[in-house]
This record gives C-alpha cells, sequence and structure tokens, in this order.
C-alpha cells in the first residue's frame, strides 16, 4: 500500500474511534448522568399480565427481589449486631470510613435526615475497619467530634463488606422492612437521593 492509501485508512480509522468514543460517552453520561443521581434500583423485575392468577404474581414477585445477605457487625459497647435482626423497619445501610472524603461529606445530611426519621427507619452506618488505616478508635472519634447522633457500627471481621461486595465507599444501600434490597448507590449522594431512597422502602 502507497503512503497516500496508508493516509486515507489512518483518517478512516481515526473518524470510526471519534464516532465510537462520541457515542460511548453519550450512552454512560446517561447512564450516570445526575438525575438517576446513581441509584441503582433493583426493584421486582417480572411484570405479570392482568389476566394472570395473582398466585402467579405473588410468585413472580418474590423471585424477583434480592434478599439482603446478614451479616454481624459490633455497636459502639462492642455488642454482635445482625443485620437481620433488624428487619421489621425499614433500612438504610450505609458503609464508610473517617478518611473516606465523599463520606464525610454526606454524613451531615444522614444525620439530619436520621434526626427526622429514626424512630420510623433503621439507619446502620457500618464503619470499615481495617485495624490500620482505619479503627474502631478514629471512626467513633470522628462521630462524636461532629456530634451526629446517628448509631454507628463496626466491621472489625469485614464480614459486612464481603457480603456485599463492597469496592468503593460511601456505598449506601436501602432495604424495605422484609429484608430485600430496593436500591443501592455507590458514592457521595445528596439529601434529595436519600430520601428518594427511603421512599422505596416505605
Amino acid at each position: 500500500m502507497n503512503k497516500k492509501g496508508r493516509t486515507i485508512l489512518f483518517i478512516a480509522a481515526f473518524v470510526l474511534f471519534i464516532g465510537l468514543a462520541g457515542f460511548a460517552y453519550n450512552k454512560l453520561s446517561k447512564e450516570v448522568s445526575p438525575e438517576n443521581n446513581n441509584i441503582d434500583i433493583v426493584q421486582n423485575k417480572g411484570e405479570v399480565s392482568q389476566g394472570e392468577e395473582e398466585s402467579a404474581e405473588t410468585s413472580q414477585e418474590e423471585e424477583a427481589k434480592t434478599e439482603a445477605p446478614d451479616f454481624t457487625v459490633l455497636d459502639g459497647e462492642g455488642n454482635s449486631v445482625k443485620l437481620s435482626e433488624q428487619f421489621g423497619k425499614p433500612i438504610v445501610l450505609n458503609f464508610w470510613a473517617s478518611w473516606c472524603g465523599p463520606c464525610k461529606s454526606e454524613m451531615p445530611e444522614f444525620d439530619d435526615v436520621y434526626e427526622e426519621m429514626g424512630a420510623d427507619v433503621i439507619f446502620m452506618m457500618v464503619n470499615l475497619v481495617d485495624g490500620q488505616r482505619e479503627t474502631k478508635e478514629k471512626g467513633g472519634k470522628y462521630v462524636e467530634e461532629q456530634g451526629f447522633s446517628f448509631p454507628i457500627y463496626f466491621d472489625t471481621e469485614q464480614e459486612a463488606a464481603l457480603a456485599y461486595g463492597i469496592r468503593s465507599i460511601p456505598t449506601t444501600l436501602f432495604i424495605d422492612k422484609d429484608g430485600y434490597i430496593s436500591a443501592g448507590a455507590e458514592g457521595a449522594i445528596d439529601v434529595e437521593t436519600l430520601r428518594k431512597g427511603i421512599e422505596l422502602i416505605k
């Protein structure tokens, strides 16, 4: 192939690359746009037509739900607390650490909503303790210094983090009173998104 042919081929490949990059950018920007606040809805996937029996509808809804994995963490006094013991009320489950800037940015709003709804919604603010970068002392001290009133729990054995496959923090999950995950968000969320998640589980 001569020099002119190679140049034309290179230009064509470059134009194709730009076109594909533009398409990918548009698709991804819609998926993570501020409107959906990165909440990943995991509600019932199956739809049952009106003509089908109610028992089939119930069965399909149960199959589509995602059961919240159980775990045990420690409360501020060192007592063991299981997630499943909290079922019966909606649960906001948040994973955080005191060294995490995005975690700290959302915590004041979590505390405000906890003070407003704490009687009706359980907040489980789970501190990911690794014993080095994050310790119970560091997590507890940070919450005390900030004057937050929500209860904190310590994942000293990484049982909760492993159960939920936590890859980044903060991560928030919204669990209904029956113990099924309704929605979740990776990254810091604002108060509007927090309230939106709670509405899904009330």
